[in-house]
């Protein structure tokens, strides 16, 4: 589709510390989802984020898709750092397209943005029947750039039901190339997937199938422990499933995957929604054990616990629990592998902990936005009582800006956030000793469209993985 570059992408690092000296991102490209009842349609939005603009904190561009079905979820780029790995070196491909996968219906879209950087072009179309024929499974959900071309992942098979799982995609024609498994064990439940990459590793974890998720939060299936609680261990090399980690079926939602950035370090992060036990929300480290050739095992390290609530102030999901759930529905982890991001999307915290000891997270920056029950509003409009909370939540690659969005999945922001779900994005600045605070001057609200996945002009601190450390 396109001639590659006759040197490196200079978005592209070798390592996390060099990636940290990258400069500071100009724009934010959001998925934009339509709610169905407005006549929109979904879309990418381009967001100024450079302070010296005029118009700075505002939508200056926006690509309209053809369809407003598509339930827009975790976009990624084309190409990434992972091109300047030794296993499989593309070091000339150039970090250009936005793959936008819509996980209600199956549709993904590629995105040119080099043209015109505020006015992506939409450039190629994969319907569903084609990717379902291709691929055998449905919603996709996930994109990374990886070393040997683009991974992504979907929640299901074609029916609908099990088992999700990986599909991949060529990196220059965006031709999809089947399943990734070759031997898939007992996994059946998909949603996040990383990798740690110089050790042949992935790792993928489990939310439900789209029979289970595409109409809400299923009581019975809650209740009877029937969402995602596992991680699984594949050898990424031999494509082939290794271990199975069940965290418990009390410990509903498995979601995002943050590994450490270091290469040479074997640990992450994964965030749980919710506990059947309390309702609480927690964060689980995932570590190789007895050294190089070892199992791997998991344990939780942050308990993030419900808090008490007026019933008539709850939805009618949680009156009978009298409290709001934090939701943990989205994390991040800084590339010096310093500070993760939390989000809580019910209570409508977002934390900060200092994870520079991994197994011992201690917490250093908290502040509320929105939430089920409090509401909190932002310092630019400070009568404006906010609905949604914290979400989706990316950071820069020098880790002084932290951004997030509000939405979570339309039918689960209708079920929690019944008097509908009224889009925004902010920014903190972080203290890379510790803290954050709000941007005052940025606040941008979405007329009609609901704001999800972000990703930032260059790459961030989810975009891109790493095959090389400063310790080498």
């Amino acid at each position: 589709m396109y001639m590659p570059l006759m040197r490196p992408d200079p978005t592209f690092y070798p390592s996390p510390g060099m990636a940290m000296q990258a400069p500071p991102e100009r724009l934010a490209y959001v998925a934009l989802l339509n709610v169905g009842k407005n006549g929109k349609r979904d879309a990418i939005g381009v967001i100024d984020l450079d302070p010296s603009s005029s118009e700075y904190g505002r939508l200056v561009g926006q690509v309209d898709f053809p369809r407003g079905d598509n339930e827009l979820h975790h976009f990624g780029w084309n190409a990434c750092s992972a091109c300047l790995c030794p296993q499989a070196p593309h070091p000339h491909m150039e970090r250009r397209y936005l793959i936008v996968p819509g996980i209600g219906s199956s549709r993904i879209y590629i995105l040119d943005t080099k043209p015109n950087p505020k006015q992506p072009k939409i450039v190629k179309v994969i319907e569903p029947e084609e990717f379902i024929r291709k691929t055998g499974y449905t919603s996709p959900h996930t994109i990374h750039c990886g070393q040997d071309g683009v991974y992504g992942s979907a929640l299901g098979s074609a029916s609908g039901d099990g088992p999700g799982g990986i599909f991949l995609m060529d990196a220059n024609t965006f031709e999809l190339k089947g399943q990734w498994e070759q031997d898939r064990g007992p996994q059946q439940l998909a949603y996040d997937f990383w990798w740690h990459l110089g050790h042949d590793t992935m790792v993928t974890s489990e939310w439900g199938t789209p029979n289970m998720v595409k109409n809400g939060v299923n009581p019975e299936l809650l209740l009877g422990g029937k969402y995602g609680h596992k991680l699984h261990i594949w050898d990424l090399d031999k494509r082939r499933h290794l271990q199975e980690i069940d965290l418990g079926a009390e410990q509903q939602m498995v979601l995002e995957l943050r590994p450490s950035h270091d290469p040479n370090k074997t640990y992450g992060f994964v965030g749980v929604v919710i506990s059947l036990k309390d309702l609480s929300s927690s964060i689980w480290m995932w570590y190789r054990e007895d050294g190089k050739n070892g199992k791997w095992g998991v344990r939780k390290v942050i308990d993030i616990p419900a808090e008490p609530a007026d019933p008539e102030k709850l939805p009618p999901l949680l009156q009978g629990f009298k409290a709001v759930p934090p939701l943990v529905s989205d994390i991040n982890l800084s590339l010096d592998d310093r500070f993760l991001y939390v989000s809580c999307w019910g209570t409508g915290e977002f934390i900060q902990y200092d994870v520079s000891d991994p197994a011992n997270p201690n917490k250093t920056g908290s502040v509320h936005l929105g939430g089920i029950v409090r509401r909190a509003a932002h310092p630019t409009k400070p009568r404006q009582a906010l609905n949604g909370g914290p979400q989706m939540v990316e950071l820069s690659r020098d880790g002084k800006r932290v951004y997030f969005t509000n939405s979570l999945y339309s039918p689960w922001d209708d079920q929690f956030y019944p008097d509908g779900v009224k889009s925004w994005m902010v920014k903190l600045d972080a203290d890379l000793k510790g803290g954050m605070r709000l941007d005052e001057k940025f606040f941008v609200e979405f007329d009609g469209l609901r704001a999800h996945q972000l990703r930032l002009e260059g790459g961030d601190a989810s975009s891109d993985s790493y095959c090389y450390s400063e310790a080498q």
